[in-house]
């Protein structure tokens, strides 16, 4: 057994009373029962892990700003001090699920426990939002000890796939913002991060044999000003672009895993391909070079269908295969615009090779030969609705065009994320568009915690097939990380607990007051939320 002897507890207590009466938690957990006391957190608490929770225990020490050094020792029952916090694994507790925990709070001792690892850093999370709020500044100021309040917390998530998308391709984001991204997630007990890395306006990811996807690819010379419809267009003038190494790629990749998380990595094909076309022009279809777009919307620019571009795609998947190891390949598939396939006479005549009857058959095509290639490799195909056919079963299919798909797709032997995007697209205004930033379309808080995923025409065996609900954050409007926060945070901690809280234990209203309870912690994050000005919106 492993402990952290806790020597000093160093926190700025200000404008909130150290002593946190009321429990309040997002996503909203299956069983609270509040009792009487609080347990008091002081310099001789210690925090005890065994060894597989040791890095979670290790966190939470550091999350608390704690100054600690490790021994070992004994569980708490097992010692005399009555001042303790234990993580445990605990074989027990596998009704609740390898996410599922048991969290008590007592006057003398906090346990967190599980059957899983995964369950026992769920459990870690909600224990933190059982601390005042300071504990997210990340801060040390004074020596003051804090209570947290005596309750016992029984929790499990209602679906297995919960996140959020990231569009890099449209605006470039950093790698340390990637870092806090995935962070909110986790706090968020959101375990998906949908890594869109490719599209027309910029390709993000290093690909050692193909370096001029990045090198030509990775850079636009200039953007579009304001909405992509409107004539005549207005340019910025300015390059926009970066990318990732592979090496940046394993940094965050290992950053997500340790916090629970799965990157799914999106790169798009046949369609939303123009920065690949950009270098690579060979496998495109235009008799013009084209550049990475500048503006915004649907590309005529898709691949061709040669034997070559095949075995580019299976070039670029191999090299993802190896640099992310989670078990989903997105491949994106939709908006395919077919008008250079019909106007091309290679691909009329690679059609014809394979015995294709017109164009309509070209991506069922494409889509099984990819399916094929990422099946081979043990790895799960992902796609947007577009891709789905008959010969799909055991794809993951992302709706987001509402219940329609989803039915189809679940009677054709596929399981569904959901992303109506009229629920949880987060690129939409929040409020009066005189008075947001510039967006699309209409998505106020309400309407997206409101949202229920699973269509009531589905049979009980047909509902297992909704694997969860996935936010998505494009960025054609985003142009920076402060941007991204204000439109993700707070609609993001709705879509947590859609995901996480059972439907009959959802209350928007209890909702918005652990909102704003729970706004000072992204506040102490620094993160740029849109302030909750009217519950009603």
């Amino acid at each position: 057994m492993i402990r952290i002897v806790v020597l000093y507890l160093l926190l700025s207590l200000t404008s909130v009373c150290y002593c946190q009466n009321v429990i309040s938690i997002i996503p909203e957990p299956l069983k609270i029962e509040q009792k009487i006391g609080y347990f008091q957190v002081g310099s001789s608490t210690v925090i005890f892990s065994d060894q597989e929770t040791k890095n979670i225990a290790d966190d939470f020490a550091k999350a608390l700003s704690l100054s600690a050094e490790i021994s070992t020792g004994a569980p708490c029952s097992t010692q005399s001090e009555t001042n303790c916090i234990q993580f445990k694994l605990n074989a027990g507790l596998k009704d609740l699920g390898y996410e599922g925990y048991r969290l008590e709070v007592k006057e003398n001792n906090i346990l967190i426990e599980s059957s899983a690892i995964e369950g026992v850093f769920y459990g870690m999370q909600t224990l933190r939002q059982l601390f005042p709020v300071e504990i997210y500044s990340g801060r040390t100021a004074t020596n003051r000890n804090f209570q947290v309040p005596c309750c016992i917390i029984e929790d499990m998530p209602r679906f297995k796939w919960r996140g959020l998308n990231l569009d890099v391709s449209r605006h470039f984001m950093p790698k340390e913002f990637i870092k806090k991204y995935i962070d909110l997630l986790a706090m968020h007990k959101m375990n998906i991060l949908h890594w869109h890395l490719t599209d027309d306006q910029g390709w993000r990811i290093e690909i050692k044999k193909y370096p001029k996807l990045t090198s030509v690819g990775a850079w636009r010379k200039e953007t579009i000003v304001g909405y992509w419809n409107t004539i005549p267009h207005v340019y910025d003038g300015k390059v926009h672009g970066g990318y990732y190494t592979q090496d940046e790629i394993r940094e965050i990749v290992a950053y997500a895993k340790q916090r629970c998380i799965t990157i799914v990595p999106e790169i798009d094909m046949p369609g939303h391909v123009q920065a690949a076309l950009a270098a690579y022009p060979q496998f495109g279809n235009a008799d013009e070079p084209v550049s990475v777009w500048t503006t915004w919307g649907v590309s005529e620019n898709i691949l061709n269908i040669n034997e070559e571009t095949i075995q580019f795609c299976q070039d670029v998947l191999t090299e993802i295969f190896d640099l992310f190891p989670g078990q989903y390949i997105h491949i994106g598939g939709d908006e395919v615009n077919d008008v250079q396939w019909k106007k091309s006479p290679k691909v009329q005549s690679r059609m014809k090779e394979l015995g294709l009857k017109n164009e309509s058959e070209i991506q069922p095509w494409f889509t099984k030969t990819m399916y094929s290639f990422v099946t081979k490799n043990n790895r799960t195909l992902v796609g947007w609705e577009q891709i789905l056919n008959d010969d799909l079963s055991g794809a993951i299919i992302g709706t987001y065009l509402g219940a329609e798909p989803t039915i189809k797709a679940i009677r054709s032997g596929c399981d569904v994320v959901m992303a109506p995007s009229t629920e949880v697209y987060l690129d939409k205004y929040q409020s009066d568009p005189d008075k947001e930033p510039i967006a699309t379309g209409f998505t106020p808080l309400k309407k997206v915690y409101l949202y229920e995923p699973v269509p009531k025409v589905l049979t009980l065996s047909e509902q297992k097939h909704i694997l969860g609900v996935e936010g998505q954050v494009w960025t054609e409007y985003m142009p920076n990380t402060e941007h991204v926060e204000y439109m993700t945070f707070p609609r993001a901690c709705a879509i947590a607990e859609i995901d996480w809280t059972p439907s009959d234990r959802k209350n928007y209203s209890d909702f918005c007051t652990r909102l704003k309870y729970h706004l000072e912690r992204l506040k102490k994050l620094n993160v740029n939320f849109r302030p909750l000005t009217d519950v009603n919106e």
